[in-house]
Formats: C-alpha cells, structure tokens, sequence
C-alpha cells in the first residue's frame, strides 16, 4: 500500500523522527492561507503515487503566500504519470547542511528486506549506484530478529561521523522496519543547518513509505492511502487470487 509524502511524514513523526512542519491544501486558497502562517518562503509540492514529481512540475518553490498561491494553481489538476493530483504539500523551505539516502527494499531472492544507505544522497540515487557503488552500504535483516541495534548504529555512521545524527539515523531505520516497509524514506535524509539532526527534506526528496499488503491485517491504524477506490478493489482482488497487482498507464492490444 502506498502511502502519500504527508502521511509518511506523520508517521516518521509519531515514532519521534524530525520532520519540518507541512499542512494540505486543495485548493490555492488554502496554500495561500498555509503559506501565510509559516512565513517566509515555502515549498509546494504534489501528492500523488508516482516518482519524479519535480521533473514533472510537480515541485515548486514559493517566496511568499501570493507565490504560493500561484504555484498550487498550476500544480493542482495537473498530470502526473496518469494520475491527477488533487492534493498539495505546503512545507516551509529550509537551507540543507548535509544530504544521505535511506532505503529499504525487499530481496526477492534472500526473502529478506535490504537497507541501503549512502552519504551521497540525492534524487538521483540510481546515477551514484552506477559510478561509485562503493558508497552505497547494505545490510540484510534477519526477519526472526529485525534490525539489530548495533547493525541500525554501524549503517549510521556510514551516513554521519556525529553521534548524534547516526543515532537519529538508526533509530529511524530501525523503527521503518518494524513498521513493515518494503519501501521506506526512499529518497535522501537531510540535515538543515540549525539542527544538525537527520530530518524529512524540504524539496525535492521525499519519505516514501510503502507497506507491503501482507502486513495491512497487522496495521489496521494505518492511514488511508488515497488511491482509488477502483484501484483498492483490484488489489485486493488480485490478493485474494494470490496474485500482485501492478497497475499500468501502457496500452496493450491483441496480435
């Protein structure tokens, strides 16, 4: 089940993890009115199940409530992948002292979710894999026992040489396990400048978290995850028959 960027955000922050503030809009009047009580210059930034958002316009900086305003006009009702985004995350702008990447994915091969986690952060993580895979650092999670302490603390350091920031980084890591991900905080951890501490980025990186089904009869709290109730029907379908359910935007025609 895929989640959107806000309600990662509440529950990085309901486990104690840093994350800037950040409110919903609908509509470009309530962006305006979201903006005016931060202050200051904003971030606005689409809601929907896809990746590169930024590419797409999806993304934009605002300096001002007005500006604001004007970028969830052209951000609303845009296209994306397919998918129409009926909802904006309005987020104060923060200056980034430092960028790391978190990852965990699961190995269909060893059965085992894979952390991954490099210094070189960024949006374009796939890009430092190809040219220095010797800074992305892995670790495979024994289910019985989950993430170790000392395993959580071992990849923190790969990311920061502060106490603090590793501790912030594998406390993090350790509770996205437990939460059952097969995808979580997919794009790059950052610290700002004032708190030094690991936080949800402000612009173009984005905690993503995605539960894996299996797990959605144990986490009955969880939050809606927005897709269509059209969708939500074909994949539970799809489970019931034992079968994944991947949805496409490609054409497919009959020889």
């Amino acid at each position: 089940m895929n989640l959107h960027e806000y309600q990662a955000r509440d529950i990085l922050r309901k486990h104690g993890i840093p994350v800037p503030p950040g409110e919903v809009a609908t509509a470009p009047a309530e962006a305006r009115a979201i903006a005016e009580r931060f202050g200051g210059k904003v971030v606005v930034k689409a809601q929907v199940h896809a990746g590169g958002r930024g590419k797409a316009g999806g993304v934009k900086l605002a300096d001002g409530a007005d500006a604001a305003k004007a970028a969830a006009t052209a951000i609303l009702g845009m296209t994306i992948k397919g998918l129409t985004v009926q909802k904006v995350l309005v987020a104060p702008a923060a200056e980034i002292a430092t960028e790391s990447y978190v990852g965990i994915i699961v190995d269909r091969a060893s059965q085992r979710p894979v952390l991954m986690v490099s210094p070189a952060g960024g949006i374009d993580i796939e890009e430092v894999a190809a040219k220095t895979p010797e800074k992305i650092h892995r670790r495979a999670v024994d289910p019985r026992y989950g993430l170790l302490p000392h395993q959580a603390l071992t990849l923190g350091f790969a990311l920061y040489s502060d106490v603090k920031q590793a501790r912030a980084a594998a406390n993090l890591m350790q509770k996205a396990v437990r939460r059952g991900s097969t995808q979580s905080v997919r794009r790059s951890r950052r610290s700002t400048r004032s708190s030094r501490l690991p936080t949800a980025p402000s612009r173009r990186s984005t905690p993503r978290i995605v539960i894996d089904d299996n797990e959605l009869e144990r986490r009955r709290r969880l939050p809606p995850s927005g897709t269509s109730r059209r969708r939500r029907r074909r994949r539970w379908a799809a489970r019931e028959a034992g079968l994944t359910f991947i949805s496409s935007t490609a054409t497919w025609a009959a020889a």
